[in-house]
């Protein structure tokens, strides 16, 4: 299969993740006919103007009519009526894609709505940054990160390869899974995480009040590290926790027993089982580093970085 599998994609959203898919193809699948649709008038004025797609269509039917690939990069809330009001208008033998971090909802929400003769195959990119919009996007978000995909039991397995070959030609490492796994996992890496620093930024914001501005003034890096992934898109990650709560729960109960641990450890004095634990877990940092998922600099490498060069967090859409 050649690189030119999809003569026309589609993307429904131009937000970070959206421009950055279309800033992708630009650089990765030369000739491929790009359009893209968005529900706000300033995004697709400013989509034009950056001229990182064909056309940005004002109605969603035009710009999937006739799409042999169509991706979905909204907030999964929205996915039930996105499905609806474009799944008519689609050409017989097209792929629907998406790119959001929870995939069990998809089969509720997307697939019911899917006709005869169009394939449904789910995906997540793992890879993002704390910012959003058009302008926040760049063609390299995608090199030598993961993207999963999700595909159902009963999916065509042409439709799966081509959106596999799809991303590794934006630079991803693939990786298949199914949609309960993926939730499962991404729980403990991306969602609880993501929690963790929206809860503690506003413990912070709470303590302000009472010492004086000395909470935001003295920030070190941890705290800082926090207020990043605490400034992402709040959409978008309500719709996350409410689409994925089960396995947040769960990951959430685990997490509050290994706090209740260190609690325990911290009030007898426990030297050697704290020492223990962070020798483990820095050792699993380093890991990540090693493996190419993150950059050992200071301030996840990106304090000095252009746009287009800026590493990405490693957080998701």
């Amino acid at each position: 299969m050649t690189a030119k599998q999809f003569e026309k994609v589609a993307i429904i959203g131009m937000g970070l993740i959206g421009s950055s898919i279309a800033r992708a193809v630009r650089n990765n699948l030369p000739g491929v006919r790009l359009v893209a649709y968005d529900v706000l008038p300033a995004v697709r004025n400013r989509v034009t103007e950056l001229a990182i797609c064909d056309h940005c269509f004002e109605k969603i039917e035009d710009a999937v009519c006739d799409a042999e690939l169509v991706i979905l990069c909204i907030p999964v809330g929205a996915y039930e009526a996105c499905a609806k009001a474009m799944l008519p208008h689609m050409r017989a033998g097209a792929i629907v894609s998406d790119v959001g971090s929870v995939k069990g909802v998809t089969g509720s929400t997307v697939r019911p709505h899917v006709p005869a003769g169009i394939q449904f195959i789910p995906a997540h990119p793992v890879a993002g940054t704390e910012h959003s919009g058009p302008d926040a996007g760049f063609a390299s978000l995608f090199e030598n990160r993961w993207c999963i995909i999700t595909p159902f039991a009963d999916a065509d397995s042409q439709a799966v390869e081509k959106v596999r070959l799809f991303w590794e030609r934006l630079g991803s490492n693939v990786e298949i899974m199914s949609p309960e796994h993926h939730d499962l996992v991404l729980a403990i890496t991306s969602h609880v995480p993501h929690l963790i620093a929206y809860n503690i930024v506003g413990t912070a914001a709470d303590l302000e009040e009472v010492t004086r501005s000395e909470v935001i003034k003295f920030s070190a890096g941890g705290f800082r590290d926090f207020t990043r992934i605490a400034a992402s898109d709040p959409t978008m990650w309500r719709d996350v926790f409410l689409n994925n709560k089960e396995a947040v729960l769960e990951m959430l109960g685990r997490f509050n027993e290994d706090l209740s641990a260190l609690q325990r450890m911290i009030r007898r004095g426990d030297g050697e089982g704290l020492f223990n634990l962070f020798t483990r877990t820095r050792a699993i940092r380093r890991s990540i580093i090693e493996l190419g998922q993150e950059t050992a600099a200071p301030d996840f490498g990106r304090q000095a970085a252009s746009p287009e060069t800026k590493k990405p967090s490693g957080h998701s859409q």
